[in-house]
C-alpha cells in the first residue's frame, strides 16, 4: 500500500468511527475520489490518456480525436447565438482538452470561458494545455450565482458519488462499508432502508442497483443558476426503465484503472476511479423541477452526426477518420453515450438533436 492510500484508508476509517463504524457507500465513494489531497481526483496522478503507458487509467472523447471538440463546437456556436451568449461555462475538464478544442473551433465567438474545477492538480494541468489562450479563460471552484452561458458537462456526473440499494430476499438494504480489522480491509455490509428506486423492479430475485441523489441535486444548483443559456450534458447510461430493467441486478458501477475495468471500488482506494452509469429520466425531473426545458436527448453518435462530424471528416486523414469512428459507432462511444440538453424559457431545437431525437423515452 503507498503512503497516499495508507492516509487516505486511515481518513476514511476516522469518519466511518465518527459515523459509528458504518458508512453509506455515497459518502465512502466520495472520500475515494475527493477527500482533499488524498482522493483519487485530488492528487497528482495522471488519470486521462489514451494509454497505460502514460499512467492514465481511461480515456475520454476529446482525447480520442479532437474532432469531438470540432463537431461540439457546431452545437455550441448555435447555442451562443440562440441564446446571445459569449460564454463558455465547463464542468470538470479534466486535461482541458475539450476546452482546446472549443476554443481552437470558436476563437473570438467565446469572450470568456470559465472552466469549474475542484482539484488542483487538474487545474495546473488545464492551465499548462490552455496556456495560449490567456485571459480568455478563467477557473473557479464554485458555482456562480447567476449563469448566462452555454454550460457543459463531458463524464461529470458518473463521477459523483451513488447510493447502493440491494434487494435480497424480497427486502430493500442499503450497501455500506465497514472496516474489517481481522482482514485489514474494507468489507460491504448492508442494512435495512427506505430508500428505494424511482420505479418498481420486476421479479422477486436478488437486486443491486444506485441512485443518484448527488447528480441530480447538481443539475438543479445549476439549473436554479441558469439564467440564460443552454446546458449539454454528455455521459453513458439509460432511460429510467432501461437503468431499472429487471435483468440489470448487478447495477452499474465501475472502476477503472490502467485502461481496465473491473467491480470491486473497496480495493486500490485512490488509486482508481470510481464511477456509475447515469439514470437520464432523473436528470431530466431534476432540471425540470427548477424550470428548465429538456430541448433533447439522443446517442452521442445521433448528436455528433447532427452537429457536423461526417462533414468535418471528408477530408481527414484515414488515420483521424478511424479515431472518430470511435465516437460514433454502436459497439464503441455512438450508444452507450448520450447526450441530454436543458433550456431555460423559449423551447428550440438544438443542431444535435435534429435527427434521432429520443426525449420521448426519457
Amino acid at each position: 500500500m503507498t503512503a497516499q492510500a495508507s492516509s487516505l484508508t486511515t481518513k476514511i476509517k476516522q469518519f466511518m468511527h465518527a459515523a459509528g463504524d458504518w458508512l453509506p457507500f455515497d459518502r465512502f465513494m466520495a472520500l475515494a475520489l475527493y477527500a482533499p489531497g488524498l482522493g483519487y481526483y485530488s492528487a497528482s496522478q495522471q488519470q486521462i490518456g489514451r494509454m497505460p503507458a502514460s499512467g492514465s487509467d481511461f480515456v475520454t472523447a476529446p482525447e480520442i480525436s479532437s474532432y469531438f471538440g470540432a463537431s461540439l463546437a457546431l452545437s455550441v456556436q448555435q447555442a451562443l447565438a440562440q441564446t446571445h451568449n459569449n460564454e463558455v461555462l465547463e464542468f470538470g475538464a479534466g486535461n482541458g482538452t475539450l476546452a482546446l478544442q472549443l476554443l481552437s473551433a470558436l476563437g473570438e465567438q467565446v469572450t470568456s470561458y470559465t472552466i469549474v474545477e475542484v482539484s488542483a492538480a487538474l487545474r495546473e494541468r488545464q492551465a499548462q494545455t490552455l496556456a495560449a489562450f490567456g485571459q480568455q479563460v478563467r477557473w473557479v471552484s464554485e458555482l456562480p450565482h447567476n449563469i448566462q452561458a452555454v454550460v457543459l458537462g463531458n463524464e461529470v456526473l458518473d463521477a459523483m458519488p451513488v447510493r447502493l440499494l440491494q434487494r435480497t430476499a424480497g427486502v430493500w438494504h442499503e450497501r455500506g462499508v465497514v472496516w474489517n480489522e481481522a482482514e485489514s480491509r474494507f468489507v460491504w455490509q448492508d442494512r435495512p432502508t427506505d430508500v428505494r428506486p424511482s420505479v418498481e423492479i420486476a421479479g422477486v430475485h436478488d437486486y443491486l442497483t444506485e441512485v443518484h441523489p448527488q447528480a441530480e441535486a447538481f443539475v438543479r444548483s445549476v439549473g436554479e443558476r441558469l439564467q440564460r443559456g443552454v446546458m449539454f450534458l454528455i455521459d453513458y447510461g439509460f432511460p429510467e426503465a432501461e437503468y431499472y430493467h429487471e435483468q440489470r441486478h448487478m447495477g452499474t458501477l465501475m472502476c477503472h484503472q490502467a485502461h481496465r475495468s473491473d467491480s470491486d471500488p473497496l480495493q486500490d482506494v485512490g488509486s482508481k476511479d470510481i464511477t456509475a452509469h447515469i439514470n437520464f429520466t432523473g436528470i431530466a425531473l431534476a432540471a425540470q423541477e427548477v424550470g428548465l426545458e429538456v430541448l433533447g436527448y439522443t446517442s452521442q453518435a445521433h448528436f455528433l452526426i447532427n452537429s457536423g462530424l461526417l462533414g468535418l471528416l471528408e477530408n481527414a486523414p484515414l488515420q483521424d477518420k478511424a479515431m472518430a469512428q470511435k465516437l460514433i459507432l454502436e459497439h464503441e462511444m455512438g450508444e452507450l453515450f448520450k447526450v441530454i440538453a436543458f433550456g431555460r424559457g423559449e423551447i428550440w431545437q438544438p443542431l444535435g438533436f435534429v435527427q434521432g431525437d429520443r426525449t420521448h423515452r426519457l
